[in-house]
């Protein structure tokens, strides 16, 4: 599938790729360089109307990293209506917090293997995730 790339996003993709926070730069160590099973993930990447913090277009999943200010109501909703609508788009999303990065990498890493694993089991069709 072809994403719908953003080029009025990508000086705000960069700002943001200069700027990641600890958990970004904890969890991009672990992705970069195809260290995933081979698989090529790119850190702030513009697609449709919003930027997500990895992506790989070949699995089309989308990973982001929740710090705290994503527990608040309004931020939160923003989240969901994020989600669902890269979900339109075919794209899966897996949502971690700040918190399960910087304490529990094992099972942050576990979970994207799994997620993996299924979309080889499945032909390469994007499983299903829960939003939340």
């Amino acid at each position: 599938m072809r994403v719908i790339y953003n080029p009025k996003l990508k000086e705000f993709a960069r700002q943001l790729r200069n700027n990641a926070t600890k958990s970004e730069i904890k969890l991009w160590q672990k992705l970069k360089r195809n260290q995933m099973y081979g698989y090529d993930f790119h850190r702030q990447k513009p697609i449709d109307e919003c930027i997500v913090d990895f992506f790989c277009n070949k699995l089309q999943l989308a990973i982001e990293c929740d710090g705290y200010s994503h527990e608040i109501q309004e931020v939160w909703e923003k989240d969901v209506k994020k989600t669902e609508r890269l979900n339109e788009l075919g794209i899966r999303v897996l949502r971690f917090s700040d918190f399960q990065i910087m304490n529990d990498m094992e099972n942050v890493l576990r979970t994207v293997e799994d997620y993996i694993q299924i979309f080889e089991a499945n032909d390469c069709t994007p499983p299903s995730v829960p939003p939340f």
